[in-house]
């Protein structure tokens, strides 16, 4: 975000706990706010709206705000019938008076933020692969690494594509590119070595990205590039890329008869399928139809 006009930006590293809160507070001791808007339901959050002056404290209807932020508002958004994320998002803009919705995502990257991306052949098609989602316990939101290399060896021998694997500098996110650029000839692997800046450059110069869950996959929304989503332990009608839905592969609805006995309809909306095998219900073949329609046709 920083570099859009008009945007001053105050940021408080959730690793800093209590210190970066107090932090915070000095920076803002001086100034009271017309309005905040507090998107984002979780304790976290609460705490740090505690130390932000305001005239009007907004946030989440009763049902979705968690861990109690309702304690901390004064005002809420219109409940909504199992909305996207982006719909609840848009619900604060309307509670303040904006009544125009306009998906317009430009990204302020400069030209220092495509060095990466310069180095990949504009004639030949690229394939970003962004493997694995946040390494928290109990998430099994990653397809396994050899389904990836299957992928990646598809569009580099079928479609001639360039591939380049993405990601933080976790063990996990390692391991997974190490397979990958080992199982398949000339994988250029940037895991650990982006900003995201130069991700988002990255992502804006593919032709196609595949990854679960994940941020990935809402930047290649942002810079519209199409997003193979991989979806079977969460919902992509409430977590999946808002535009192009098209491209998703989509095996929430049989993770949830398989591991949950019960149809989506009769879940509680967004509900985790939290079982580790949910992502081998994925097939590659499934995957490479996508990669056939989206760098098949060039």
């Amino acid at each position: 975000m920083s570099g859009l006009d008009g945007i001053e930006l105050l940021v408080y590293d959730k690793k800093t706990g209590r210190s970066g809160r107090r932090q915070l507070a000095a920076e803002v001791a001086n100034r009271e706010f017309d309005v905040l808007l507090n998107m984002h339901a979780s304790w976290r959050a609460n705490q740090v709206s505690r130390v932000i002056r305001a005239k009007r404290r907004i946030g989440f209807d009763r049902a979705r705000a968690r861990d109690f932020q309702w304690l901390f508002t004064d005002e809420r958004i219109a409940p909504q019938y199992q909305p996207h994320v982006i719909d609840g998002l848009f619900a604060f803009a309307e509670q303040v008076g904006v009544r125009r919705q306009a998906l317009d995502w430009r990204l302020p990257l400069a030209a220092p933020d495509y060095s990466h991306a310069e180095q990949f052949d504009m004639d030949r098609p690229l394939l970003l692969i962004s493997p694995c989602s946040s390494d928290r316990s109990r998430n099994f939101r990653n397809w396994p690494a050899a389904r990836f290399v299957d992928v990646a060896r598809f569009a580099a021998e079928q479609h001639n594509a360039q591939i380049v694997v993405t990601g933080g500098p976790s063990t996990l996110e390692m391991e997974y590119a190490h397979d990958i650029a080992n199982g398949v000839d000339e994988v250029v692997n940037l895991v650990g070595k982006t900003s995201l800046k130069e991700l988002a450059a990255l992502i804006d110069r593919a032709d196609a990205v595949i990854c679960p869950d994940s941020g990935p996959a809402h930047i290649a929304t942002a810079v519209d590039t199409p997003v193979v989503g991989l979806y079977a332990t969460s919902n992509p009608g409430r977590t999946g890329p808002s535009q192009r839905a098209d491209w998703i592969v989509n095996q929430y609805p049989q993770a949830c008869r398989q591991y949950l006995s019960k149809s989506v309809d009769e879940l509680r909306w967004g509900q985790r399928v939290r079982h580790p095998d949910a992502m081998a219900l994925i097939t590659v073949a499934a995957v490479t139809e996508k990669l056939n329609r989206l760098l098949g046709s060039g």
